[in-house]
């Protein structure tokens, strides 16, 4: 019998396949689908989407049935709640825009789940992210790109930590969707043409706002003013909660043109509105910083950065000011540098590390 393999089945294709290769290469794999939902009725948990819902656990036990592996459900809704909703919530509240995939990533799917693994006696525990595990010559693991570009999920992963990567397998960042769908058909897994989830699982219907008031109640801030950078009041706004830097839709502002969220300031419940070149800046200032491909920054580097999922990436050089923080200056201006995302770093096509943006403005 191989080493033992927990596989976190979202009762997707993508990590049902993980399970799949993992059986053809000889380890001994057990299905886990990690129960994060908030209700206990399958008919509110049934219409969430992603790795949320209820049906997600079912075409989990499907897939393990038809790959005659066990499975189980793990409850790991405290900590989804504290790691990952709770967090959310504040961000917004505080004026900054979260991530919830990268904490869910790195406090839930792999800080539990692998805690809870290795206490049944599992070497690793495997998901279905495109992404790869590597090992270079300065000893560190590192996530390194995935085979495709169009899915790289590598920007999510940059807060994993040298335990957690040590015990991780990502057999799927080796294969393009295309490739990875034909496997599931081929083998008969019921989710081979189950649509990928777009939206954040616990907010299906992407009003981010609503399920801000709803979790947080009084303490969400009311309208407040929108306002030009030197202070111009412009016209009301329903609340910083509604927006994120950089956007231009739903702002009701009759300017005669486009204009965009340039900055949101909480203490004052401001939402700053500019021109479509206000919105670009050319350096950041991050703090909570992962090392991952590199043990420490010990002077100014040149690397590629991504401050979005979807960002292609910029030149940039980086440096330490201070024991948590690092100055990002970028060759080339960037769109919408925003406070609450993370910004991750890249060399030769692996990740170095990255931080959470806390400001942004034009280089010196």
């Amino acid at each position: 019998m191989g080493k033992k393999v927990v596989v976190g089945m979202s009762g997707g294709v993508d990590s049902s396949v993980a399970a799949l290769l993992l059986k053809r290469q000889g380890y001994d794999v057990v299905g886990v689908t990690m129960q994060i939902w908030q209700e206990e009725s399958p008919a509110v948990t049934a219409g969430q989407g992603g790795c949320c819902g209820y049906d997600a656990a079912a075409d989990a036990r499907r897939v393990a049935e038809v790959l005659d592996i066990p499975h189980y459900v793990m409850n790991f809704r405290r900590e989804f709640k504290e790691k990952v909703m709770d967090y959310f919530v504040a961000a917004y509240l505080s004026g900054r825009t979260p991530n919830p995939c990268i904490a869910c990533n790195r406090y839930v799917k792999w800080e539990s789940l692998l805690h809870r693994s290795m206490e049944i006696g599992a070497d690793y525990i495997a998901t279905g992210h495109y992404a790869r595990i590597v090992r270079l010559e300065n000893g560190r693991y590192a996530v390194g790109n995935a085979a495709t570009a169009k899915k790289d999920q590598t920007y999510a992963l940059y807060s994993l930590t040298q335990e957690q990567l040590a015990h991780t397998l990502m057999p799927v960042g080796d294969y393009a969707k295309e490739e990875i769908r034909r496997i599931a058909e081929e083998a008969g897994l019921p989710v081979a043409h189950k649509p990928d989830s777009q939206e954040i699982c616990f907010i299906p219907d992407n009003d981010y706002a609503a399920f801000i008031g709803r979790e947080a109640g009084e303490r969400v801030p009311g309208q407040g003013n929108f306002v030009t950078k030197d202070g111009t009041v412009l016209g009301r706004h329903l609340g910083i909660t509604h927006y994120t830097v950089g956007q231009r839709k739903g702002l009701n502002l009759a300017m005669g043109h486009p204009v965009f969220v340039t900055e949101i300031r909480p203490e004052t419940d401001e939402v700053v509105i500019g021109e479509a070149d206000e919105v670009f800046g050319t350096s950041l200032v991050c703090e909570q910083i992962n090392y991952m491909g590199m043990e420490e920054l010990r002077g100014p580097r040149e690397v590629l950065a991504k401050i979005r999922y979807a960002h292609g990436g910029e030149r940039c050089v980086i440096e330490k000011i201070g024991e948590d923080r690092i100055r990002c200056a970028f060759e080339k201006p960037v769109r919408a540098i925003t406070p609450g995302q993370a910004v991750v770093f890249y060399e030769d096509g692996y990740v170095l590390g990255g931080g959470t943006i806390v400001s942004s403005g034009m280089a010196d």
